[in-house]
C-alpha cells in the first residue's frame, strides 16, 4: 500500500487544528481509501494552544500523526521546506492549515501523481481574499516571471504533492534560506497543473504582514533573478550619460551666454538628490543580495527543533 504524508505547517492556529486534522481523515477515509497516510505537523513556536491540540490529535491517533515543534519561530520559507525533508512517504503534499488552498484539490493531485507526475502543483485561478492582497501579489507573481532567469509560475502558492524522489531531491539541497516554489519550477520534472479557487481562511486572521511578506518577496528576487542588479548597471550608465550631456550643454551655454545663462541653484539641487535617491535604491538592492549570499555560506540548519513527536529513530 503507498503512503502519503501530509505536511501541515502551523503557527498559532488553534481556530485550524482540528478542523484540518479532521478533513485529512476525512479524506482518506473515503476519496483515498486505498492509501496509507501520515499527518506532520510542524509548528513554529506557537504562543496560543496549537502545540496542546497537535498533541491532542496525537494522542487520538498515534498510528498516523507526526508532529515537529521548532525552538522558535524560524519563518514559514525555512519549515515548510524542512517539513517536506522529514516526509517519508511515496509522495508529500504541503497543505496549509487554514485550508486556504481546498483539500478537495489533494485528490486530484494524487491522481495526476498515479499517472506518472513527479510533481504536482496547485496554481490558483481565481481568490476569495482581500482583492487589494490579491492584486498585489499578482502584481509580484508577474514581476517575477518577467525578471527571474527560471520560468515561474504565476498564483503558485506552495500546494503541490512531490513524488518521493523529488524529496531526495530536496534533501541534497544544502540552502539555508529556501524558495520552494522556485526550486519546484526549476527542477520540478513530469510536472503537471491542478487549477482551483483559493479560499478564505476558515478561521482566525492570517499572520503574514508587511515585514515577512517583503522578507518572502525578497528571498525570491535574490535567489532567482539577476534582472534588478543589471537594471542598477544599465540605469548607472544611461544616467551617467545624460548627466554628462547635461554638463556639456550646460557648459558650453555658459562660456557663450556668461552674463545672461543662471545656471540656478534649484536645477543643481534637484539633480543632485534625484541621482542620490537612485544611488540609495541600487546600493539597497545590492546590500539584500548581499545578505542573501552571507546567509547561504554561513550555512546554518534549516530548524532546530524543540521535540519530535510519531517518528521513528531513523527518520531524521
Amino acid at each position: 500500500m503507498k503512503k502519503i504524508s501530509i505536511c501541515v505547517p502551523t503557527y498559532n492556529e488553534e481556530a485550524n487544528i482540528l478542523m484540518v486534522y479532521s478533513a485529512i481523515t476525512d479524506m482518506f477515509q473515503t476519496s483515498l481509501s486505498a492509501y496509507d497516510y501520515d499527518i506532520i505537523f510542524i509548528d513554529n513556536k506557537s504562543t496560543d494552544n496549537t502545540r496542546s491540540l497537535i498533541l491532542q490529535c496525537y494522542a487520538k491517533d498515534t498510528e498516523h500523526v507526526k508532529a515537529i515543534f521548532n525552538a522558535r519561530n524560524f519563518g514559514q520559507a525555512r519549515s515548510h521546506f524542512y517539513a517536506l525533508t522529514q516526509a517519508d512517504g511515496d509522495c508529500a503534499v504541503l497543505l496549509h492549515a487554514d485550508l486556504q488552498n481546498p483539500i478537495s484539490a489533494v485528490v486530484e493531485f494524487v491522481r495526476k501523481w498515479e499517472n506518472g507526475a513527479k510533481v504536482v502543483i496547485g496554481v490558483y485561478d481565481n481568490s476569495l481574499e482581500n482583492p487589494i492582497v490579491s492584486f498585489f501579489r499578482s502584481i509580484y507573481y508577474r514581476i517575477m516571471k518577467k525578471m527571474s532567469d527560471v520560468q515561474q509560475i504565476e498564483h503558485f502558492s506552495d500546494f503541490e504533492l512531490l513524488d518521493k524522489d523529488f524529496l531526495r531531491v530536496l534533501k541534497d539541497i544544502h540552502d539555508p534560506s529556501p524558495y520552494l516554489r522556485g526550486i519546484v519550477a526549476e527542477l520540478g520534472i513530469k510536472m503537471e497543473i491542478v487549477h482551483y479557487t483559493k479560499n478564505l481562511r476558515a478561521n482566525g486572521k492570517s499572520h503574514a504582514n508587511i515585514f515577512s511578506l517583503y522578507d518572502f518577496a525578497m528571498i525570491g528576487i535574490t535567489s532567482y533573478s539577476k534582472g534588478l542588479l543589471r537594471i542598477s548597471t544599465l540605469s548607472g550608465f544611461v544616467l551617467s550619460i545624460i548627466s554628462f550631456v547635461v554638463a556639456v550643454i550646460t557648459l558650453i551655454k555658459k562660456l557663450l551666454f556668461w552674463d545672461s545663462f543662471q545656471v540656478g541653484i534649484a536645477a543643481i539641487s534637484v539633480g543632485l538628490f534625484f541621482l542620490i535617491s537612485v544611488l540609495l535604491f541600487f546600493v539597497g538592492l545590492l546590500g539584500e543580495y548581499i545578505m542573501s549570499i552571507n546567509i547561504r555560506v554561513m550555512d546554518r540548519p534549516l530548524v532546530i527543533e524543540e521535540e519530535r513527536i510519531g517518528f521513528s529513530d531513523d527518520v531524521k
